[in-house]
């Protein structure tokens, strides 16, 4: 036994209860009350305290070119913040390009991330950009065979596929045993009010949500489930933002289709209405907030909490993608001096290292429960994923991911203080946190102490992930 925490409440997805948790080589070797420490067991206080799963941010973009710049968290500083929120596992995005294998950009994503260093353990899913031919199509299958199973589609975009590109994709990965996610919005739409809005000289923030908005984003939720029902497969809305698209996926899952979908905390935490003048009293500009898909109204954030309630949303994400305040300015004035609009500002926020304390802030104000929130920051992700075998709850023989939890420590975001990415801004900015993770363990060893990232770059480890086929909605 190398690490024993004693004394505090465990929780699972569907259970909390005292215990004790021994790991032994970086596993959870034994759970139970009144464990005993052997010779040269470092042994953690708990009392008082939470010992939960790490999380799994199934959703990033990490050093990820967008918008003539790169995504400002490289593989090890996006890392070192997950860890610094409770967060063990991320899943990055390898960007597929025109004529090239999606094996082949695995490879070529997978060498930036291992010279980067990352902190914890990660993943990939594959970004889809090119399925003209079936040679392209087939090398899913090789991606398959090396341990990443997942796969997404854009719906909008110069590179997104079309919805006959996307009818073979879902179809293609229901034979090798692969998941599908989308982003779902309505390309062609979202085209013309751009093309409407800039010839009315409507250049600011708020026009990139009206011309994302609600009804551009639904009307893609249920055409994308459409689709999967055609195709007899399973499906992932990724980033889900609006009440449209949450009923849709409600409506399928009730009829017994496997339609999963995941939604972020951008979209439960802030409105529209950040898109008017953001929050000056923070320094939080409009433009600060612009991200794809953009937050809705109050109408769609409560569906979504409604969603997590009534297990209609499944897993929680970031889609973390953060710029610098210079590179958002590019809404202003683009990068070579010229006027800028909307179009240009560069989309993504960060989360990376705040998923986790705010959901956990918001069960533990009572919105939900503990157990709600484990089960869509870990164990759902880790099912949906095909980790599940080694990640995503506390349980014997799975890795020590193991986050100690305060639910009495009271936290501010500073972004210039507390925060451990490479911003220098952050829409969290002053957001008021019931309880934090004062340590975190990936696979037994710790490298978040309550105040400082304490691991080492290249700590993290590739998770292969098994095939995963669903035929209902499981979970």
């Amino acid at each position: 036994m190398d690490l024993l925490i004693k004394g505090g409440t465990v929780v699972t997805a569907t259970s909390s209860f005292k215990a004790d948790v021994a790991v032994k080589n970086g596993k959870i070797s034994a759970i139970g009350a009144n464990l005993k420490p052997e010779k040269k067991t470092e042994v953690v206080d708990a009392k008082g305290k939470m010992i939960l799963p790490g999380a799994i941010d199934g959703h990033t973009h990490l050093a990820m070119p967008f918008g003539g710049t790169v995504a400002t968290d490289d593989y090890f500083t996006g890392t070192r913040a997950a860890a610094c929120g409770g967060t063990t596992t991320v899943f990055d995005f390898v960007l597929q390009g025109v004529g090239e294998t999606m094996d082949a950009a695995l490879e070529r994503r997978d060498a930036i991330c291992k010279a980067d260093g990352p902190a914890i353990d990660y993943s990939y899913h594959i970004g889809v950009g090119d399925v003209t031919t079936p040679e392209m199509l087939a090398s899913m299958d090789e991606c398959v065979k090396r341990g990443v199973t997942s796969f997404k589609v854009f719906m909008v975009y110069d590179f997104g596929v079309d919805d006959g590109q996307f009818f073979e994709t879902l179809q293609h990965a229901a034979k090798i045993g692969a998941l599908v996610g989308v982003h779902a919005e309505n390309r062609d739409v979202n085209n013309c009010l751009i093309k409407e809005y800039l010839a009315e000289g409507k250049t600011d923030a708020w026009y990139h949500y009206m011309s994302k908005n609600e009804a551009v984003a639904g009307e893609a939720d249920v055409r994308a489930i459409n689709l999967a029902k055609m195709a007899g497969t399973s499906l992932y809305i990724v980033h889900l933002d609006n009440k449209q698209g949450v009923d849709a996926v409600a409506q399928a899952r009730e009829e017994g289709y496997p339609i999963f979908a995941e939604t972020c905390p951008q979209y439960l935490a802030f409105t529209k209405e950040v898109y008017k003048n953001g929050i000056p009293e923070l320094d939080l500009r409009a433009r600060d907030f612009v991200c794809s898909p953009p937050m809705k109204g109050k109408e769609s954030l409560e569906s979504l909490w409604n969603g997590i309630k009534n297990g209609t949303v499944s897993t929680l994400a970031t889609d973390h993608c953060p710029f610098l305040k210079s590179e958002k300015d590019w809404g202003i004035t683009k990068k070579d001096g010229t006027p800028g609009n909307f179009t240009t500002i560069p989309n993504g926020c960060a989360g990376i290292e705040n998923m986790y304390p705010y959901i956990l802030s918001e069960a533990n104000k009572g919105r939900i429960s503990f157990e709600k929130a484990v089960q869509i920051s870990a164990t759902n992700p880790a099912k949906l994923f095909g980790i599940d075998y080694c990640k995503g709850a506390i349980e014997v023989g799975l890795d020590a991911d193991i986050v100690i939890y305060d639910p009495k420590k009271e936290f501010v975001v500073k972004n210039a203080e507390n925060q451990h990415g490479a911003l220098d801004h952050t829409i969290w900015e002053e957001s008021k946190f019931k309880g934090y993770p004062v340590a975190t363990y990936s696979r037994g060893k710790l490298v978040f102490d309550g105040k400082d990232y304490v691991g080492e770059s290249g700590d993290g480890q590739f998770v292969k992930c098994k095939k995963v086929k669903f035929k209902s909605p499981e979970f």
